[in-house]
């Protein structure tokens, strides 16, 4: 079989013996070696134009659509993620957090149906850190929730498009190794308080994480899906008076 690297010479070959034999044609038929040696020379004045073309406005234009690709493939990935699990998960993380008074007023839906400013509330709640109690929420209905959907994670985790959102995957990794800490052991009715402690710091992570995520990810929405994002704020995990009904 031949090489590719084969191929490409001799077809590189063979277009420039072609070229000369045109220009041996052309000096045959007009006997015009000025016109020969002088458009060749000229065209080759203009390739450093040509290079800097491509390679300062072509190359650009086609880094700005693959950038774009990924963005929305990654936007994807993520939907299906809050579509699958993060909602509900967020819903459940909050049973632990002991104070959801000051979170609730900042994510619940204004009377306009939107969430204000959400680069403002991004950069609020990165590095969020709520208090949380591991004997407030519902452990053992947790445990189960996230072992069921241990193989969506690690699919998640495989996705390529997710590779260059630290954060999102960031998340993916703090749900996962709670989901780990929990399936782990055989139950939680006389749990010591330093594993107690323990596991409230997973969740905290966790949560807190995934706070910053829902709020990039209704950006998203509010921005280029509004239909998802209306049913989004009717589902509002942090809206106790969210209801899915439009009235």
């Amino acid at each position: 079989m031949m090489k590719k690297s084969d191929w490409e010479f001799r077809f590189g070959l063979g277009l420039v013996v072609l070229s000369l034999f045109v220009y041996m044609l052309h000096y045959y038929i007009f006997r015009d070696a000025y016109y020969i040696f002088y458009y060749p020379i000229l065209d080759i004045a203009f390739v450093p134009v040509q290079v800097l073309l491509v390679t300062l406005v072509l190359q650009k234009m086609l880094e700005k659509r693959d950038k774009e690709s990924m963005a929305h493939k990654m936007n994807m990935a993520i939907g299906i993620f809050f579509s699958e699990m993060g909602t509900e998960l967020l819903d459940r993380l909050q049973e632990f957090d002991t104070d959801t008074s000051a979170i609730r007023g900042d994510l619940c839906a204004r009377d306009d149906g939107t969430l204000g400013d959400f680069d403002k509330l991004v950069r609020k709640y990165t590095g969020f850190a709520p208090h949380v109690n591991c004997r407030k929420g519902d452990l053992p209905g947790l445990k189960v929730f996230l072992t069921g959907k241990r193989q969506f994670i690690l699919g998640l985790l495989g996705n390529p498009n997710l590779i260059e959102h630290d954060k999102f995957t960031d998340l993916l990794w703090a749900v996962l190794h709670l989901s780990e800490e929990l399936h782990r052991r055989d139950g939680f009715e006389n749990q010591p308080d330093p594993d107690c402690a323990h596991i409230g710091g997973d969740v905290k992570r966790a949560y807190g994480l995934l706070v910053v995520e829902w709020i990039a990810y209704m950006k998203h929405l509010q921005k280029d899906y509004p239909y998802l994002f209306s049913l989004a704020m009717r589902t509002n995990p942090f809206d106790s008076c969210a209801k899915v009904e439009v009235s």
